[in-house]
């Protein structure tokens, strides 16, 4: 697969994502470990759905998260819901096999993202949604910077039990 370093880190560079992924990311996303995060697990991903979703997103603020070391992908990450005139928006992402998660390369991720919307989109606000049951993942956002500002209590039903969606964002000064 061809990646390019649009954005780079230490141990990860963010690149426009490759249609050619698309069998990958139809793993991860019919993966439960993975949507359960996501809010997606009801939701049945196949290839061809995948394939136009890329090639209808690629030139938006979507990434493929590469590992430097070897170029290979290990997620997913974007800026979407960008409202240019409040200069605010929200991220997301995803790491895809359990063998990548817990190495930093989420809180790297949002690192880039958050220069990437500050310092070149002239974004003020940037604001991401979480389940109150993804304790990894809050704590990987407040090490970020990111604060609590609120919550959808028991919005979210999974395996037999409500979850709160925690809303958290960071200003431009706060970087």
């Amino acid at each position: 697969m061809k990646y390019f370093k649009k954005i780079v880190g230490k141990h990860v560079y963010l690149s426009p994502m490759n249609a050619e992924d698309a069998e990958i990311y139809v793993k991860w996303l019919n993966d439960s470990s993975v949507t359960d995060g996501l809010g997606t697990s009801c939701i049945i991903t196949s290839l061809e759905s995948e394939k136009e979703w890329i090639m209808n997103n690629s030139n938006k603020y979507q990434f493929a998260i590469i590992r430097l070391e070897d170029d290979k992908l290990v997620g997913n990450c974007g800026i979407q819901e960008i409202e240019q005139l409040r200069q605010c928006a929200e991220v997301g992402l995803f790491i895809g096999d359990e063998e990548n998660r817990n190495k930093g390369y989420g809180e790297e991720v949002l690192n880039l993202l958050l220069g990437y919307g500050f310092d070149y989109l002239n974004l003020n606000n940037i604001m991401l949604k979480v389940f109150s049951f993804n304790e990894r993942a809050i704590n990987c956002y407040k090490k970020v910077g990111f604060s609590e500002i609120g919550r959808r209590r028991q919005c979210y039903y999974l395996k037999g039990k409500f979850y709160d969606n925690v809303y958290m964002d960071i200003l431009k000064e706060e970087r």
